[in-house]
């Protein structure tokens, strides 16, 4: 385990690492069927809260696994037993979420226990492969012991969470100062003797297979949303709509994350990553949430939602706003430029998420509404294949000779 040569050629996702990934697809579903529900219910506080804890917890687990491997990657025995280990990991913080979710909901106190539980078998397992990497990497022994150690240190504080009882403002508070431990671990190692051998291209596959997994509760939330439309309705012009909708908003996603150059650039610009990575853990809390907000589509179709129409609409239009956002962010961040063709692409794409708002205070049918809020992300992605890719703002390699100059 002496690190992987980072200029690799053909380098892709192992069939391991695809494994280790439907664990994550498992988490997300509890995730967002546990937001959709709290949503629904009217607990918006506990929804927010309750998402926003295990989605730091599921992204978190899956960066670090994945940059290790992208470095590390021996595909031995031992490396396959301790992926197994964190494959159970994650199931367990996955059994955990609707314990936390009605724990807040019923009494506001946070019981997260199993859900932490989870989330340590998973870092403890990844402490073990940081110190085999730093047994057999002696050039990168203290990145690697930096690594270890840092984790170490946060799931010590995480145990504490489980085994005392903690007022929920309490335990918000340290569960903040311990992620706060968790992202600053990376930043302190990557620092000392180069930093770690990842991949370029092997970790911006890897990240886009992390949000094809989330855009699958796009497609879950959408089959929900038809299924009520259809034992309501039968199959009518209404259900191909809502079909329509719901496919074309998640594919209009896929389609605009696929436009940013994130593999281009990481291999010029290595010290990119780190910020690369935050947006990329809350553009894929944002995807998720998109799903959910489907979910609720689905129940207030078939009348089992507290939530008006205009409510029903925003639970979807405002994770799709942040991602748009998001996006466009990291796409000006990568390459550098943020020129008012981006800022143009922004501010219509978000018209018209709005547009579907007003047009459901409005009393318009829902299923308008969403169809509406469908061309929110085809917007960017309208322009950018008829004339973005030949705009200057666009191309990281134009940029580059533009800052050498």
């Amino acid at each position: 385990m002496v690190g992987r040569d980072p200029d690799e050629t053909h380098r892709v996702a192992t069939s391991l690492e695809l494994l280790f990934d439907l664990t994550f697809a498992t988490s997300f579903g509890f995730a967002a069927s546990c937001l959709a529900n709290a949503l629904a219910a009217g607990h918006d506080a506990a929804a927010l809260l309750g998402f926003g804890f295990a989605s730091f917890a599921i992204c978190w687990a899956w960066i670090n696994f994945s940059w290790f491997s992208s470095a590390y990657d021996t595909d031995d025995s031992v490396f396959r037993i301790v992926t197994l280990v964190q494959m159970v990991g994650v199931l367990v913080l996955a059994a955990g979420l609707p314990r936390l979710f009605s724990s807040i909901e019923r009494s506001g106190h946070l019981d997260n226990s199993v859900m932490v539980l989870g989330y340590v078998v998973m870092r403890l397992a990844l402490v073990f492969q940081w110190l085999r990497a730093a047994r057999d990497d002696l050039p990168r022994r203290r990145v690697c012991l930096t690594y270890a150690a840092t984790i170490s240190l946060a799931q010590v504080g995480w145990v504490v969470l489980i085994a005392v009882p903690l007022a929920s403002i309490h335990a918000i508070v340290l569960g903040g100062s311990l992620a706060l431990v968790e992202i600053t671990g990376p930043v302190l190692a990557e620092r000392q003797a180069g930093g770690t051998p990842w991949h370029a291209h092997h970790i911006a596959e890897r990240y886009s297979l992390f949000a094809i997994i989330a855009l699958g509760e796009g497609v879950v939330g959408t089959v929900a949303a038809l299924s009520a439309v259809a034992e309501r309705q039968g199959w009518t012009i209404d259900t191909v709509l809502v079909g329509t909708a719901g496919m074309g908003l998640t594919f209009g996603m896929w389609w605009l994350y696929d436009l940013v150059p994130s593999a281009e650039v990481l291999n010029r610009h290595r010290d990119r990553a780190w910020v690369w990575s935050l947006f990329q853990m809350l553009i894929v809390t944002s995807i998720v949430a998109t799903g959910a907000g489907l979910r609720v589509a689905a129940d207030f179709i078939g009348h089992k939602s507290r939530m008006t129409a205009a409510a029903t609409v925003l639970t979807v239009a405002v994770p799709v706003s942040i991602f748009l956002v998001l996006l466009h962010a990291l796409h000006g961040y990568l390459v550098r430029r943020f020129r008012p063709f981006d800022a143009g692409l922004l501010f219509t794409s978000g018209a018209v998420a709005i547009l579907a708002v007003v047009a459901a205070l409005s009393g318009i049918r829902l299923i308008v509404c969403f169809l509406i809020l469908m061309f929110a992300p085809a917007v960017t992605v309208i322009a950018y294949e008829v004339m973005g890719y030949r705009h200057p703002a666009t191309r990281p390699e134009a940029n580059e000779l533009e800052g050498h100059a």
